[in-house]
């Protein structure tokens, strides 16, 4: 079986066998990672479009190349859709991934040793906000903020963003800029509360949309383009793009933002992927886009409730995006994230495993499992189906030695995969 996608790919019997296998993975098995989604047919035609040949190191109307021309006016038009979308001052859509857009924001806005106050890696922060094991922490100095206490009062749950201790962190550490967003975090945040505690403290905010731009775009998430001095996002998850990054920023910042990116970090931009991201800013900007995202945040919420009446329990006690970060001890307290994950890859169900607050496991098996909305939303799941889902992932999770048990979810999902392809339309 070929894919849609190879039939330029002549000669070459290995890399087609592949692609094929993962055209099947992806349309027979369910993909409820938070971080990815299905691009549309033509988001994937400019991404492997002719502009994969040319070199435009620099920006429209100053590339250090010639005929640059007609890669001038794609840029152009991707940065005023991009400005459009979500109504900033200035826009950089060369950053090459989320993590290059937030390191070149650093690098724009801050000097060596800066201190920066980000969100705690193990409550839910990203790498680049100041992990260890990245150059961030090694360039900056980071502090970080968590979420409240656990607290098993439905009304209360706890494990959320704490203001209280933001503030504190500020007052106490006067960073240079204050680091909003997640990635792993199933509720809203709200900029104006990082705002305010920034002017208090007299510092820069960056607000890492990374993972709800789509949200934000679809109005199913706070802007917080007005509050912030910089935004940053990745275009693939939510946005339902191409893989990239792009940076938003106030118009005193563009010069500096631009220079980072480009000399500073990166030589010659990828202007296909570029091509891609103006075809998803225009797609975001359809009124069925809003509806989309909506979509995403009801399935998400009856994804998590029915996970809950399987005896799991959801992080904050609910979820308000595209994200149900679960504890899975609840349900089993032997059963880990790493297990968790590997079962439910057998079983068909494609998840990733995630630290949880207070987690006492280490990163690499964890207490948690982190499951999104948006991919099988695109493929036109509703909450009844999610309902389903949430139904499927027990049972293997219960059934986890039993490889029979495990064959025959995993038969379900592929006939609930039949029903929902999100490429259908494209294949027939």
């Amino acid at each position: 079986m070929s894919s849609p996608f190879d039939s330029f790919i002549t000669g070459d019997d290995e890399v087609v066998a592949l692609l094929a296998q993962e055209w099947v993975r992806q349309t027979s098995t369910l993909q409820l990672i938070a971080s990815e989604n299905f691009a549309s047919p033509a988001v994937m035609a400019a991404t492997g479009s002719i502009l994969t040949n040319k070199y435009s190191e620099g920006y429209p109307g100053r590339r250090y190349y010639g005929g640059n021309q007609i890669v001038d006016e794609i840029e152009d038009l991707a940065r005023r859709r991009l400005i459009g979308l979500f109504g900033a001052d200035h826009a950089n859509v060369q950053p090459h991934s989320g993590a290059n857009a937030n390191v070149a924001v650093y690098q724009a806005l801050l000097q060596p040793g800066d201190t920066v106050l980000a969100m705690r890696l193990d409550q839910g922060g990203h790498l680049t906000h100041g992990s260890p094991a990245s150059m961030t922490s090694k360039a900056w100095h980071f502090v970080s903020y968590g979420v409240t206490p656990r607290n098993d009062d439905p009304a209360a749950p706890g494990e959320m963003i704490d203001f209280d201790n933001v503030r504190d962190m500020a007052l106490e550490h006067r960073p240079r800029m204050i680091v909003a967003g997640a990635t792993a975090y199933a509720r809203r945040i709200d900029p104006a509360p990082f705002r305010e505690i920034a002017d208090e403290v007299g510092a820069l905010l960056m607000f890492d949309s990374a993972h709800v731009a789509g949200l934000i775009a679809g109005g199913s998430h706070p802007n917080p383009v007005p509050y912030a001095d910089v935004v940053t996002f990745t275009t693939h998850k939510t946005l339902r793009g191409p893989r990239g990054g792009a940076i938003l920023c106030r118009s005193d910042h563009a010069k500096a933002i631009d220079m980072a990116v480009f000399p500073g970090q990166q030589g010659g931009p990828l202007e296909h992927a570029i091509a891609a991201k103006a075809v998803a800013f225009k797609e975001a900007a359809q009124s069925s886009f809003s509806d989309y995202t909506q979509r995403i945040v009801a399935n998400a919420s009856a994804f998590g409730d029915a996970l809950a009446g399987e005896g799991f329990r959801m992080v904050s006690g609910g979820t308000e995006n595209h994200m149900v970060l679960l504890d899975l001890r609840e349900f089993d307290a032997e059963l880990t994230g790493k297990v968790a994950q590997e079962v439910l890859d057998r079983a068909g169900i494609t998840t990733n495993r995630n630290t949880i607050p207070d987690d006492p496991r280490s990163p690499f098996i964890t207490s948690g499992l982190r499951v999104g909305t948006a991919a099988e939303t695109t493929a036109g799941l509703r909450e009844g189906e999610f309902a389903i889902v949430a139904s499927l992932m027990a049972r293997a999770l219960r059934a986890r030695e039993d490889e029979a048990a495990i064959e025959q979810v995993r038969g379900e999902v592929a006939e609930l995969c039949g029903r929902f392809d999100p490429y259908a339309a494209f294949t027939k």
